[in-house]
């Protein structure tokens, strides 16, 4: 069943996707010659697109409504995202990030990082502020859009009495169809927001500028080539949006661990919480690393001390049913790190990543659970740290 269940998501995800567009391209052209196809492609398109960037997408989708309008009046009666006063700062701080990330292949780790913890807060921000008002706008006109090329009846239907039924066609009924084209479009949204929000925070964990470089020269490529197909077939870029959804969902497991461990990185980062912060004798709450046997990497969950050793319970998706497993406490050590330390055993391989929280706290660590004491991580390992940054030998368990 778990394995049918990915399949069948996927089908109806292809079907509520495709099916308006073969209905919408396939139907008889009215009299003005239009069809809703290329806009429910461009709809399809522009939300990928927004969650892919927020903030590049949102500023970038509204300069391009400002520019395309036509008239003052017009111009002022357009969404506040399509407003100079807010298009004009998001562009101008995504400048400002990208000349971050070009100085970033040559600056040392510790000038970037902060500012890398302050994107991926506004990565997170503006994620919010794009599912919240830009979706529900682009899905609505969608919803007018599909009610406006619906069948009418082209004349008025008489009773038996002889009165006059009431015009369907002169109520709007796009409110009715926004209550399924606006949760599909921010789930949609969210799906992909959450694959690429996890590249800020692959950034994050990564130890060197140039990986962080061809991590988003990877999504802005992507971003563009949804853009460039967009001009030249709204469908084919659709159907690359498609594609873009269907591999973000299949990762989604994997990106919600990264994003969990986002947000409780930056958290612990910038309220710097490790000087608030003691670790407690009955447990305390970490990240699996990529090593922990049938555990999927980056799980949050709490790890305490028993007396056969160490036990490390989580629930799957922070609200399914709880789980334990037994983890052996001998030849552990603590990794002190950077920005963050680990729990490695006799391999050097990671079995726990502590928040920033625990930075400094590392001796207190070893002695809560009994493990063999503290040494510093390094960049030594910095070439195993990439591989279990993207899975390593967990890669079984990512898309869990």
């Amino acid at each position: 069943m778990k394995r049918i269940l990915p399949l069948f998501v996927v089908a109806l995800t292809l079907a509520i996707v495709v099916t308006p567009l073969w209905a919408a391209s396939a139907a008889p052209a009215k009299s003005s010659g239009t069809s809703p196809a290329n806009g429910i492609a461009t709809a399809v398109t522009t939300v990928t697109g927004i969650a892919i960037s927020p903030l590049l997408g949102t500023g970038a989708y509204g300069a391009y409504q400002y520019f395309s309008t036509k008239g003052d009046e017009a111009k002022a009666a357009l969404p506040w995202y399509a407003q100079v006063n807010f298009w004009l700062p998001a562009l101008a701080i995504v400048g400002l990030v990208a000349a971050k990330d070009a100085l970033g292949a040559v600056v040392p780790p510790g000038m970037k990082k902060p500012l890398d913890v302050l994107e991926t807060i506004e990565n997170k921000a503006s994620g919010l502020v794009a599912a919240g008002a830009v979706v529900p706008f682009t899905m609505d006109t969608v919803s007018k859009m599909l009610i406006a090329h619906a069948p009418a009846a082209t004349e008025p239907a008489v009773t038996s009495g002889g009165l006059a039924m009431i015009h369907l066609g002169a109520i709007d009924f796009s409110w009715l169809l926004n209550l399924l084209t606006v949760p599909f479009g921010i789930a949609m949204f969210a799906i992909v927001w959450m694959a690429s929000h996890a590249i800020n925070v692959l950034i994050l964990l990564s130890p060197w500028g140039a990986i962080d470089a061809a991590l988003k020269a990877g999504r802005t490529a992507l971003l563009g080539l949804l853009t460039l197909t967009a001009t030249m077939n709204p469908l084919v870029s659709a159907a690359l949006s498609v594609v873009v959804i269907i591999i973000a969902y299949l990762v989604a497991g994997w990106a919600f661990r990264l994003t969990i461990f986002g947000t409780i990185f930056s958290w612990d980062f910038f309220t710097l919480r490790r000087k608030r912060f003691t670790p407690a004798p009955a447990g305390n709450r970490l990240f699996s690393g990529g090593n922990l046997p049938e555990v999927p990497v980056r799980t949050y969950g709490r790890l305490r001390k028993t007396e056969a050793g160490l036990s490390f319970t989580y629930k799957p998706w922070l609200v399914l049913p709880e789980k334990t497993i037994s983890v052996p406490a001998a030849g552990l050590v603590v990794g002190q790190g950077l920005f963050f330390s680990t729990m490695l055993n006799e391999g050097n391989d990671t079995w726990f990543i502590l928040p920033p929280r625990y930075r400094g706290h590392e001796e207190q660590v070893a002695a809560i659970y009994g493990l063999a004491g503290v040494r510093p991580a390094g960049l030594r390992r910095a070439w195993s740290a990439m591989r279990e940054l993207f899975g390593g030998s967990a890669a079984q368990t990512q898309m869990t």
